[in-house]
């Protein structure tokens, strides 16, 4: 039985959460109760991953897709956007770069790309790590328990996958099932765990037709799965999407709809936070969109421990459009990481050493 339905959720400063205190904290508006809940996110984190902001090189590698998904730009169905794949010369450029930078971890990111094979990826991996000190990460999608088992052997450690919403009839709403079959990516999610990944995933917030409670639920299974990665991010609308004309597509809640806004992503953030202490929680490339004078720093201020600065060559970046008009396009590698250090410094935070593992991996060993 999942451990929110017996309304238990563990950490451990100040007892457990239940699925009415979760749904009512994000319905909170007292400031002065936020401001305490702000804290109190912080405080954890630091008895728990301490003062470091981990930065994670993100390359954006493939824009193409095989997927539908009602509210992603990547999705196949739109002519609009122009199609890249990077070659791996041009990848490992990229990696170097995050060497250079004394990044931990690079982020391997593309659509669900079929066309790059399990053994393209698996040898790209396996020249990461025969010529860096690197932690890889892989965020690509649905793919086929035989390839991940395949890339977690050529050196892979963590891997990506978002459930998006526990919403099951909203999930399939929005997520069309490649070749009649649905997907269930919580039992995905397990599969990456017992192949010895680092498992991450996470959620939109704001998405038409998602209630308080669906939000809530989500964040419960944050601690069911008990994840090493959690990424959050707003629901952000692209004009080539089914979701664009959303009274068509799938209405919203009503009053009970989430608000797809920076002030809930906090609200996320810091509840993540409070149900995985040990986890690595990012302050999003999507938060920053909405607030580009200082959402990334309130972010890391509410919870958040990880930032993931763009290693992805402009001529690209452009064309990963998953939402428009995403923050630090033009930005090169370099200006972007001058400007997140700068950022991290302002915090009086420490600039993250070495792979910025998560403690639970220490703990599961134990």
């Amino acid at each position: 039985m999942l451990a929110s339905q017996e309304t238990k959720v563990a950490y451990e400063v100040n007892g457990p959460l239940n699925l009415t205190e979760i749904a009512g904290w994000l319905r909170e508006s007292d400031p002065r109760r936020l401001e305490a809940l702000w804290r109190r996110a912080d405080r954890v984190r630091q008895q728990n991953v301490g003062a470091q902001v981990h930065l994670r090189g993100l390359i954006e590698f493939s824009n193409y897709c095989v997927r539908r998904c009602a509210y992603c730009g990547l999705r196949a169905p739109n002519r609009r956007i122009e199609r890249y794949r990077m070659p791996p010369d041009e990848i490992l450029e990229c990696v170097h770069q995050a060497v250079a930078f004394g990044y931990g971890t690079v982020v391997l990111q593309s659509g669900e790309d079929l066309a790059v094979t399990t053994d393209e990826i698996a040898n790209l991996v396996r020249r990461i790590k025969r010529e860096t000190n690197l932690a890889v990460t892989l965020s690509l999608g649905e793919r086929a328990v035989d390839e991940w088992a395949a890339w977690r052997e050529a050196g892979a450690d963590r891997y990506l996958l978002r459930f998006e919403t526990s919403n099951r009839e909203l999930y399939h709403r929005l997520h069309p099932p490649r070749n009649g079959r649905d997907s269930d990516r919580m039992v995905m999610l397990s599969s990456l765990r017992r192949l010895g990944y680092e498992v991450g995933s996470g959620v939109m917030i704001g998405i038409p037709g998602q209630t308080y409670d669906d939000l809530a639920r989500d964040i419960a299974w944050f601690a069911e799965l008990d994840l090493d990665m959690i990424g959050v991010g707003p629901y952000l609308v692209h004009p080539e999407t089914p979701l664009a004309d959303e009274r068509a597509y799938l209405p919203a809640a009503g009053d009970d709809q989430v608000e797809a806004s920076e002030a809930m992503t906090y609200r996320v953030i810091a509840l993540a936070r409070l149900v995985c202490p040990r986890a690595n929680v990012p302050a999003t490339t999507a938060l920053a969109t909405l607030n580009r004078r200082n959402g990334r720093e309130l972010g890391l201020q509410r919870g958040a421990n990880v930032v993931m600065p763009n290693l992805t060559p402009p001529r690209y970046r452009a064309l990963y459009e998953i939402y428009p008009e995403k923050a630090c396009l033009a930005e090169t590698a370099s200006a972007c990481h001058g400007c997140l250090a700068t950022r991290i410094r302002n915090l009086n935070r420490e600039m993250g050493q070495g792979r910025g593992d998560s403690p639970n991996r220490a703990r599961r060993k134990d």
